[in-house]
């Protein structure tokens, strides 16, 4: 049960410093022409935004802490490295409370050679600190119930403030604090606590969360462990998922490839439009070390047509002509797919939706049209001929 002798005497305590006068409530509003109203002051991409807390959510193992290293260097480097906008002269303090140091520079060496980062473009620009050199705890729970640390959060304070800290990432999020993690008003006071030291230090904080077991299903922001508190307190929220084994088939992904592939969707966004999903994967690097550390880089989805023009589609036609062969890929080698792949060098089996894509396209622009036949039981069966004819 929360402290109201304490909460009363700290609503006491905002009263009289507001007794002047000055900031007596409620205040009128005062019209401006929208022409000299600020812009929000977005730093990277629509995700982080000054004076206010971001949070991303993914299930273990999918590369949310590798993800942010790379959004890190992208910051304080100045450049696009997963195709998200970032503003300019940034400093970033990544603040890892579960691994080593050890651990954190590996990966961190991986990022900046994968993505040729030199160390001159992040000199005195990027910060790191671990959990296990210093502990962070921002609340304690009591009898009373949680009370936030404030020499704590005024440390923070201070330390962004001298070095000019413009982002600071907490991974994760649980490992900043003792409350109760299911305790919907414990963590709603700590996650706000977290909103006005953004606020006070004109910073954005992004706080890293774990997901609750989805079973199998896909994730959302909502799904993020423990109180929803946390989510309400932020002004983005973005979640992480691994591609599904049937995703990996429709992209043509092979089975013995075992490179992990994820989604990042920005599904909550009171500030910005809600964001669409991109593509991300995990590579192996490998250091003069000897060891292979993962490293987060930007994957695209595989257009249909990729290494194939409107030479390819004439062939196709060509090989189809006069042929009618069937529409349904139940009709074994008679399926127009068989025609397609052989022209193309593809499988017919591996490739089949792929090969279905392109058939289905080709008949919505009119280069393949359906016709019929009589099948093998004198009864008309679906087939594929020549439209209107490609050129080169």
């Amino acid at each position: 049960m929360r402290d109201f002798t304490v909460m009363a005497t700290q609503l006491d305590q905002h009263r009289a410093e507001h007794a002047n006068g000055a900031d007596r409530l409620p205040t009128p509003f005062i019209w401006q022409d929208p022409n000299t109203l600020p812009r929000r002051p977005w730093i990277y991409g629509r995700h982080l935004l000054r004076k206010q807390v971001a949070v991303t959510v993914a299930p273990g193992g999918v590369g949310k802490s590798s993800l942010t290293i790379v959004e890190g260097l992208a910051m304080v480097s100045e450049r696009e490295l997963l195709g998200e906008w970032t503003a300019k002269g940034l400093k970033v303090w990544l603040y890892n409370l579960e691994d080593p140091r050890d651990e954190m520079n590996l990966r961190i060496t991986a990022a900046m050679q994968h993505h040729d980062v030199q160390p001159g473009e992040i000199e005195g620009r990027l910060f790191v600190d671990t959990g296990r050199e210093r502990e962070l705890c921002t609340a304690v729970q009591t009898r009373e119930g949680v009370v936030i640390v404030k020499p704590e959060i005024e440390e923070l304070a201070r330390e962004i403030s001298e070095r000019k800290i413009d982002v600071m990432v907490v991974d994760p999020f649980v490992s900043s604090h003792q409350a109760g993690e299911n305790d919907n008003v414990a963590v709603d006071l700590i996650a706000k606590e977290w909103a006005r030291l953004a606020d006070r230090c004109n910073c954005a904080i992004e706080l890293v969360h774990h997901t609750r077991k989805t079973n199998g299903l896909e994730a959302t922001t909502e799904d993020s462990r423990g109180g929803s508190a946390l989510l309400a307190a932020a002004r983005s929220g973005r979640v992480l998922n691994r591609m599904t084994s049937d995703e990996r088939e429709q992209a043509g992904i092979l089975p013995d490839d075992l490179t992990t592939y994820f989604t990042v969707t920005r599904d909550k966004a009171n500030l910005a439009p809600i964001g669409k999903r991109s593509w991300r994967r995990m590579v192996s690097v490998e250091l003069a070390n000897g060891e292979s550390v993962g490293v987060a880089e930007v994957w695209e989805w595989p257009d249909t047509f990729d290494g194939f023009d409107s030479k390819d589609l004439l062939s196709v036609q060509n090989a189809i002509e006069g042929k009618q062969p069937r529409f349904s890929d139940q009709a074994g080698q008679d399926w127009v797919g068989v025609i397609v792949a052989h022209v193309l060098g593809l499988d017919a089996d591996k490739d089949k939706r792929r090969i279905k894509k392109m058939i289905a396209a080709w008949l919505q622009s009119g280069a393949l049209v359906k016709g019929s036949k009589l099948g093998p039981i004198r009864k008309p069966v679906p087939t594929i001929e020549v439209g209107e004819w490609a050129t080169e």
